[in-house]
C-alpha cells in the first residue's frame, strides 16, 4: 500500500455560512488531505499537534477513518490551533481563534519513512529548518503554501503576506497553490504564468486551482494543461484544496499519469464541498467515475 505522510497543524474550525447553522468541526490539511488520501487507497501517517481542549472524540473519530495518529502529540497547557472561517456571497474571510506550538525537527518520528510527504502549514507552525529535514526523508516532498501566507493582526484577522523564504521551494517536488496563493509568491495572475513562474523556483509538478475555473497542472516536462472543474453544489468549501492534493497525492505515489491524479483530485474535492465540514468524501469508485469524465476535458494550454 502506498504511503503518505501529511504534517500540520489539525485544527478546530467554526463554520459559518450563511443560511445554515454555524458548526464546529475538527478541521485542518491533515484532515481533509489525509481523509482524502486514505480513501483513495493509501496509508496516512499524521505529524501535528493539538492542545488539551481538542475533543477525544475527534481524535477516535480520525482513528477510525484510518488515520494513523500514533504521531499526534497533545500539548500540555496549550491550546489546538483554531479558526472563525465564515462564508458569504462567496467571500470567505478567516481569524486565528487559537495556536498550538509548532512542529520543530525533534518531533519528527526517527523511523519516519513514506513514498512521500505532504506539508500543509495553516498558521506558520512549520519552521524551515523542518521543511529542509522533511525533504530528506522521502522521494517526495510536496507543499501547500497557504499557512506561509497568512499573517494575523491582534484580534487575529488574517492579512495575505509573503511570509516564508522563497529559497525553501528548492527543497520541494509537487507545490499545490490556488490562484491567489500563487499571485502572492510571484507577482502573476495569470495562473499560467504564475505556474511558469513557481516551477522555475524548484518545484516540477505545479498545481494552481482556480475553483469553478479549473486548474492548472503544469508537468516536468513544463507542459501545462487545464483540468476542468466538476459542477458541484457547493455547500461548504472548507478544505477542497487539501481534499484535492491529498486524492492527487495518493495516485502519484502509485505510479499514475499527473493529469489523472489531477482529475482524481479534482473530482475528490467536488465531493468535499457538497458537505459541511469534512463530511462528504465520495468512495474510490465514485471519485474515479468522475474523475474519468473530467479527463475527458483536459485541454493542453500555452
Amino acid at each position: 500500500m502506498p504511503s503518505l505522510v501529511v504534517v500540520g497543524h489539525i485544527a478546530l474550525d467554526f463554520i459559518r455560512i450563511t443560511n445554515l447553522p454555524s458548526k464546529r468541526t475538527v478541521g485542518g490539511t491533515p484532515t481533509y488531505a489525509g481523509l482524502a488520501a486514505r480513501r483513495m487507497g493509501c496509508s496516512v501517517r499524521v505529524i501535528s499537534k493539538v492542545g488539551e481542549d481538542f475533543p477525544d472524540e475527534y481524535v477516535l473519530w480520525l482513528s477510525r477513518k484510518g488515520l494513523d495518529l500514533s504521531s499526534l502529540v497533545r500539548v500540555k497547557g496549550a491550546k489546538t490551533t483554531s479558526f472563525e472561517l465564515s462564508y458569504e456571497n462567496g467571500n470567505r474571510n478567516l481569524r486565528l481563534l487559537g495556536l498550538c506550538e509548532p512542529i520543530r525537527p525533534k518531533d519528527i518520528p526517527k523511523d519516519l519513512k513514506a513514498d512521500a510527504i505532504h506539508l500543509g502549514p495553516i498558521a506558520q507552525e512549520i519552521p524551515d529548518e523542518t521543511l529542509r529535514l522533511l525533504s530528506n526523508l522521502a522521494p517526495c516532498l510536496s507543499l501547500d503554501p497557504q499557512g506561509y501566507l497568512r499573517c494575523f493582526d491582534e484580534r487575529g484577522v488574517v492579512r495575505e503576506a509573503l511570509c516564508f523564504d522563497q529559497e525553501l521551494l528548492k527543497h520541494v517536488k509537487i507545490l499545490k497553490a490556488s490562484s491567489r496563493e500563487a499571485f502572492l509568491i510571484t507577482g502573476f495572475k495569470d495562473p499560467l504564468k504564475a505556474c511558469l513562474a513557481l516551477w522555475d523556483m524548484g518545484p516540477k509538478t505545479v498545481i494552481v486551482t482556480g475553483g469553478a475555473k479549473g486548474t492548472i497542472v503544469l508537468e516536468e516536462t513544463k507542459e501545462a494543461y487545464m483540468v476542468p472543474s466538476w459542477p458541484s453544489k457547493v455547500v461548504d468549501p472548507t478544505g477542497a484544496g487539501d481534499a484535492f492534493i491529498g486524492a492527487f497525492l495518493a495516485e502519484y505515489i502509485s505510479g499514475k499519469d499527473v493529469r489523472w491524479c489531477a482529475c482524481v483530485g479534482a473530482s475528490m474535492a467536488s465531493f468535499v464541498i457538497e458537505g459541511y465540514g469534512p463530511s462528504m468524501f465520495g468512495s474510490k469508485a465514485e471519485v474515479y467515475d468522475r474523475a474519468e469524465r473530467l479527463l475527458k476535458g483536459v485541454k493542453k494550454v500555452g
